[in-house]
């Protein structure tokens, strides 16, 4: 079984982290979540504690479901995808579901072949320079300059392996999932669907879910935000996701 923490009591909220984060990457808000809610926060498949399970998509949300059971589910980038094969797959156990940076996939067979490649070239570079250096260079990139030094995690990330993670990038990167637009209006949950105000890829990924799940389905933009919305401005995203889940 998956590794997972839990805090708090009242209903079940499941967290599900990005790539090369792991459950304590959630900082201020799994705590100020665990103040009324029972909290699990899971690392994923090729994670943290659980760096020995390899898994894509789909064996991996049923993975965090043996773990999470009935819940609400709340996922973040490669953890938002996570939770989506999840709510498709099992929604008897989902009460709602919350996606925050998160695509239904990539649907041109040949981008999604490109990025199957990406992925592949971003795992052999991982096994060459180790996680240390793999994760300075990751937290590099433009999508994640909107973290302060606190919200980026780097003692908690180090926790992962090289093997965890190369194998998370090839079987549950996004050049690897399936496009999972078409099936999205099967999910009959309600769905908050999150983005960065100032992320422009995932602020469009956000408007194509929400319209794709249909009428159960919100949309919220974080003001100044990029892709991890809930760390740059996790008192803004707390305040709207408990206002969501007061109505929801």
């Amino acid at each position: 079984m998956l590794h997972a923490e839990v805090d708090g009591h009242g209903p079940r909220l499941v967290l599900v982290h990005g790539f090369a984060q792991n459950r304590d990457c959630w900082g201020p808000i799994g705590v100020d979540l665990a103040k009324d809610h029972e909290v699990v926060r899971v690392d994923a498949p090729g994670h943290g504690r659980s760096s020995t399970f390899h898994a894509g998509l789909r064996t991996g949300a049923r993975l965090i479901a043996d773990q999470g059971g009935q819940a609400t589910y709340l996922g973040y980038s490669m953890g938002a995808r996570f939770v989506l094969h999840l709510g498709l797959a099992n929604p008897e156990l989902v009460d709602r579901l919350i996606v925050v940076g998160g695509t239904g996939g990539i649907d041109d067979p040949d981008a999604r072949a490109d990025r199957r490649r990406n992925d592949e070239a971003l795992a052999h570079r991982l096994e060459r320079e180790g996680v240390g250096p793999f994760v300075d260079a990751w937290l590099a990139l433009p999508l994640f300059a909107g973290l302060s030094p606190e919200m980026r995690f780097l003692e908690a990330r180090k926790e992962n392996t090289v093997q965890g993670l190369a194998e998370s990038l090839r079987q549950a990167g996004t050049g690897s999932q399936d496009p999972l637009w078409s099936s999205l209006a099967q999910l009959e949950m309600p769905v908050l669907v999150v983005a960065g105000g100032n992320d422009a890829k995932f602020r469009a990924e956000a408007h194509r879910l929400v319209g794709s799940i249909g009428a159960n389905a919100d949309l919220v933009l974080v003001a100044d935000a990029g892709h991890a919305a809930h760390l740059e401005q996790p008192a803004a995203f707390l305040s709207l996701l408990r206002e969501w889940l007061a109505t929801a």
